[in-house]
């Protein structure tokens, strides 16, 4: 531009001020040549199957299978519990794994870039998906800041949590023996975790200090998740070989110690023998479906967008498969363990395994930390237990960093390499931001508004969920993920996902959202503290936060449009921008154009050059 644009006394002149304007001009010039030159051409793929498969397991595996699973196991009915599981896995969790597999896989983008292109009505969607991630992530590493200080505590002898003559302790009101329910004092293990890692406050009206040691481990966790995605897949598909097969290594040799201990036999046959009548009760169905629903982590978009660096041609329906089955028999091995853990200490301190049996954060931070106190090498196993914790919750939240990652970059990558040159700043922004938001969660109150924040996404993930699939199976319609899927696999879906996508699973969604509302009640800490009013609507409003942009989504595009309602709201719905062969036939596209008022934005109805068949 500079030679051939300027005059040409501009070119030979020796003005100062024409140089100085010369050596920016050059200056930019290179800069915006390097930028562009690392601009991504095509999406980045996986190195190879295994990465990929390794990645969507190490997310649908987490913290809440060794937690969660074995509980509501045992108290739904035990082994007959299994039979309501494996029956919502095949009519849920299946067919909603290879709904997203598919829509990421074949249009190459992240859940708001893939809505956009193929529902524009429902966008919202998209964007409530990468919300949604974005809260989950910001309090999510609270609990591995947990286990990060249970793990540095590991290596003390005696372990910190065995005795009650600690500082921390309430001697008064201390029991070097497990906590049960025939008697009301407290273990030494719960004063550890309620008095020394929270020093737990009154209530959330009372948050307190930063618990400033906390705040290092924290910030460390997050330099090791900085550290682990920040090349994005590149560098996610290689952690995860270590990530995700570690777990599974511990759990065996868990069991393995187990199974060696007195009692032990008696916990496994606790947590798997039937209770047949169970299986008439509604909620236990209801819990099943709920289990495998928030396992699988549908509706967040993690796996959506993780598919989307799959090339075309990828076996989705096979990779679905095994995801699906390792996270559900992922759960079932824990149940061995953690239940093979509790007899054993049942019959050392000779109560029923039921007076023991407990879920949630107590399993990990309580009773496990107990049963290590009285195992020989205590201090070996508790650093292999917390480690295999440390390693499912970091797998969990590389999906989720890098699903926020994926909608920065596909909406406003250009623009932001421009300013910032590198991915990577990128990265070490949202990682610094989505720590800061967590802060409030390690305060002394702060596992208050953990769970506060828990309840809340608990609730947004059903909305997300339900209008995904109403989004991709109903208004952008099952024909056209069939068409998607014959694209990928050489062959159409066969009757029975088209039935789950259709009716199944959405009637499934539903019948959780409307149970969880008429079983609504007052949401507690533990068994006595009862939230504020207050409190459950600041809930409702972090719900908002995300769902609220479906509704905003819709309202954008259709009041965005030109021409009657009618054909804005067809245009909306049946957008494509990748070509689709035999989507509509030449008469169809034909039809559509006269049918669109004047002035209806319509790209991509009718015939194409590039189709002359027509396409959508």
């Amino acid at each position: 531009v500079i030679i051939f644009v300027f005059p040409r006394k501009w070119k030979t002149s020796s003005s100062f001020f024409q140089h100085i304007f010369l050596g920016v001009c050059w200056l930019l010039g290179s800069n915006l040549s390097r930028t562009m030159d690392r601009l991504p051409g095509e999406r980045e793929t996986w190195a190879n199957r295994a990465e990929f498969i390794l990645s969507s397991v190490g997310y649908a595996v987490g913290i809440g299978n060794v937690w969660r699973f074995p509980y509501v196991c045992f108290s739904d009915g035990g082994g007959a519990f299994l039979i309501p599981y494996l029956t919502m896995m095949c009519l849920c969790a299946i067919p909603l794994v290879f709904m997203e597999f598919t829509v990421g896989q074949y249009t190459k983008s992240g859940p708001v870039e893939a809505l956009i292109n193929i529902c524009p009505l429902m966008k919202g969607v998209g964007v409530a998906m990468v919300m949604l991630s974005f809260i989950v992530a910001s309090y999510n590493n609270t609990v591995l800041t947990w286990v990060l200080y249970y793990l540095f505590h590991s290596f003390t002898a005696p372990l910190p949590w065995q005795l009650c003559n600690a500082t921390w302790n309430i001697p008064e009101n201390c029991s070097s023996f497990m906590e049960n329910t025939t008697t009301h004092l407290q273990s030494a293990t719960k004063q550890f975790f309620d008095h020394r890692l929270l020093e737990i406050t009154e209530g959330i009206e009372t948050v307190g200090h930063l618990r400033w040691e906390l705040v290092g481990i924290l910030l460390l966790i997050w330099a090791i998740l900085f550290f682990c995605v920040f090349k994005g897949i590149k560098s996610i598909g290689k952690v995860v070989y270590f990530t995700a097969l570690f777990p599974y290594v511990v759990l065996l040799a868990l069991l393995f110690n187990n199974l060696r201990l007195p009692g032990a036999l008696d916990g496994i046959l606790f947590f798997l023998t039937p209770k047949w009548n169970k299986l008439g009760e509604i909620h236990v169905w209801i819990d099943a479906t709920a289990q495998i629903f928030y396992s699988i982590g549908v509706g967040f978009g993690c796996l959506l967008s993780m598919a989307s660096h799959n090339k075309l041609n990828n076996n989705i329906l096979r990779d679905a498969m095994i995801v699906t089955l390792a996270n559900s028999a992922t759960s079932i091995f824990a149940g061995f363990v953690m239940f093979s853990g509790i007899g054993y200490m049942a019959h050392v301190h000779h109560l029923q395994v039921e007076q023991l049996a407990v879920g949630g954060p107590g399993l990990a931070f309580v009773v496990y930390p107990e049963i290590f106190s009285t195992m020989p090498v205590s201090q070996l196993w508790a650093f292999l237990f917390f480690l295999m914790l440390m390693c499912l919750g970091l797998d969990s939240q590389f999906a989720l960093v890098e699903v926020m990652g994926t909608f920065i970059m596909d909406s406003f990558g250009p623009k932001i390499l421009l300013m910032l040159n590198y991915k990577e700043l990128v990265t070490l922004l949202l990682c610094f931001l989505t720590f800061l938001l967590g802060l409030p969660c390690i305060t002394q109150g702060g596992v208050y508004i953990f769970q506060l924040l828990d309840y809340s996404v608990g609730i947004t993930l059903m909305f997300t969920s339900l209008f995904e699939v109403v989004a991709l199976s109903w208004i952008f319609g099952v024909w056209r993920l069939s068409i998607m899927v014959k694209r990928i696999l050489g062959k159409p879906p066969n009757l029975f996902f088209k039935a789950c996508w259709l009716v199944v699973s959405p009637l499934l969604i539903v019948a959780m959202l409307v149970t969880a509302m008429v079983q609504h009640s007052p949401l507690l800490y533990g068994k006595t503290y009862r939230y504020p009013a207050w409190a459950e609507g600041v809930a409702w409003i972090i719900t908002f936060l995300s769902v609220g942009w479906i509704p905003l989504g819709a309202m954008h595009e259709l009041l965005g449009r030109k021409g009657t309602f009618l054909a804005v709201r067809f245009v909306c719905e049946c957008t494509l921008s990748h070509d689709m062969d035999g989507w509509m036939d030449g008469w169809m596209g034909r039809y559509m154009t006269v049918f669109l008022s004047p002035g209806v934005e319509a790209e991509g109805i009718g015939d194409s050059q590039d189709h002359p068949g027509g396409g959508l």
